[in-house]
């Protein structure tokens, strides 16, 4: 058993709230996350409302979705969103260049998208063209969603069987503007950004969180060129970084296969999105320091080998508790950056990289990451309470990392919630939380976890891996005292 940690949670002390779009899920048009994992148009096979497929509809409700991105992803600027609106057998079909070359033949556009985060509940979030795009078909994209009024866009909109205007608040120029939307420059994409977002205009009492196009993981030139170039033009700077083993031009390590010594680097990896926030954060402080422009972590996950036997275009991996403790450390992390970080989207929702659920014809299957997004759904809009804590070592080959990461906030009736990741492969650990500024007279807890560090849930075994309930905790005189297995994402509530 590690040594135990110290830790004092001040009930009565909030350090702001956490955004519920740091929950957000990312929809690109890439292998089967659109095509069979959300959308099945009229087959009779898989039960669907309008052809979003009801399993996976039930299931990301179920996580209070907050907000959706869509359509990429480097899929973005090649898309050209005319070609998806209008009678299905009209439409232009494409080949997707960027994933697999298999053809696109738009039947999933406009319409479909902004009925599915109806059904969903959820804000959408359209990427638009700068790549391949031009400055008016974005105005005109802007003009077909949200004008009420009498304009070509709009009567085109009412043709196509949508009388009411949506309303749209998130609205991203470009896609990965440095890389496969365009290999630009930052001081090039600053002056496009500027021209671009001009024509993305605010309809009626439809208002646009306008997102640029932030920098590739520790870029921190080109948060700084766009901050100072195009900072008062901006709601938001995205930001894109994948968890993996290995450097981004190797082979990527598989999903399953993998031994303590990858875990750990894993692990590791994971961690480094504090910093990566953290020196992002203080370039904008310098042209911000009222912090109005967010970060928009639009694109995070974990990036392994594809499947074998699979499209390797096709990003299609499986999940184990190692993805469900990036996830978990990961929300952890974001709620401490609440004042700058204002979303954050899961790559991606279905069947593509770190995703939610698997789906094979009318079988769907949970992943351990889905699971964490349920058990974490807690804290969307609550306010984050002041936790301080001292965390055993994990070490491997010279390299170290805290062995347990704590996150707690308030719900709106009082109840404190606690999320706890113990990232060790194989030690557990106890912990003791000194509970000041309010007494408690229940705790209910689950926990997640595997007996093997490879466990995954299949479609013939779909609960391998899911929460049970945890009782391994004693409350006496004001401390609460946890027992923690190895591997494992556990969450609490604590009521009054």
């Amino acid at each position: 058993m590690a040594t135990k940690p110290t830790a004092v949670l001040n009930a009565d002390l909030t350090t702001g709230t956490i955004n519920r779009n740091l929950y957000g899920h990312f929809a690109e048009h890439l292998g089967r996350c659109i095509y069979e994992g959300l959308w099945v148009g009229d087959n009779p096979e898989i039960q669907n409302t309008g052809g979003i497929r009801n399993d996976v509809l039930e299931a990301l409700r179920n996580l209070n979705i907050p907000v959706l991105r869509w359509p990429g992803g480097c899929f973005a600027d090649e898309y050209h969103w005319k070609d998806g609106v209008g009678p299905v057998e009209s439409r232009k079909r494409m080949v997707n260049t960027h994933w697999g070359c298999v053809v696109e033949d738009n039947s999933f556009g406009t319409h479909e998208f902004m009925h599915l985060v109806e059904l969903l509940g959820c804000e959408p979030y359209i990427n638009g063209n700068v790549g391949s795009g031009t400055v008016q078909e974005m105005s005109e994209w802007v003009e077909y969603m949200t004008f009420n009024g009498e304009s070509p866009m709009a009567n085109w909109r009412r043709e196509n069987g949508r009388e009411e205007a949506w309303k749209v608040k998130y609205f991203g120029v470009g896609n990965e503007s440095w890389g496969c939307g365009g290999n630009m420059r930052p001081e090039y994409y600053a002056d496009l950004y500027r021209q671009f977002q001009t024509y993305v205009r605010n309809y009626g009492e439809n208002k646009i969180y306008r997102i640029a196009c932030g920098a590739n993981v520790d870029d921190y030139r080109w948060t700084e060129v766009l901050m100072e170039r195009a900072g008062n033009h901006m709601d938001g700077l995205s930001l894109h970084y994948y968890t993996y083993p290995g450097l981004w031009e190797d082979e990527k390590k598989p999903a399953l296969q993998f031994d303590e010594g990858i875990w750990f680097e894993t692990m590791f990896k994971a961690y480094f999105m504090d910093e990566l926030i953290t020196r992002h954060s203080n370039v904008m402080d310098k042209y911000d320091p009222k912090k109005r422009v967010g970060i928009i972590l639009d694109e995070w996950g974990t990036w392994f080998g594809v499947e074998p036997g699979t499209n390797p275009g096709f990003l299609y991996q499986q999940s184990t508790m190692r993805d469900a403790l990036v996830a978990g450390l990961h929300f952890n992390i974001f709620h401490n950056h609440n004042d700058r970080l204002h979303m954050a989207n899961i790559a991606q929702t279905v069947n593509v990289l770190q995703a939610v659920a698997l789906t094979d014809g009318p079988r769907m299957v949970l992943t351990p990451t889905y699971h964490v997004f349920e058990m974490y759904k807690v804290h969307q809009d609550a306010q984050q309470v002041q936790l301080n804590y001292d965390s055993p070592v994990y070490e491997m080959d010279g390299r170290s990392i805290n062995q347990v990461s704590m996150t707690a906030s308030k719900a709106a009736d009082g109840t404190i919630n606690l999320g706890i990741c113990n990232v060790h492969h194989a030690d557990a650990v106890s912990i003791s939380i000194e509970l000041r500024g309010q007494s408690f007279s229940s705790i209910e807890g689950r926990v997640l976890t595997s007996a093997e560090l490879r466990d995954c849930n299949t479609f013939d075994q779909p609960d391998v891996v899911k929460p049970v309930p945890f009782t391994a905790f004693t409350l006496e005189d004001g401390v609460l005292r946890l027992d923690l297995p190895a591997r494992s994402v556990t969450s609490l509530s604590l009521k009054a």
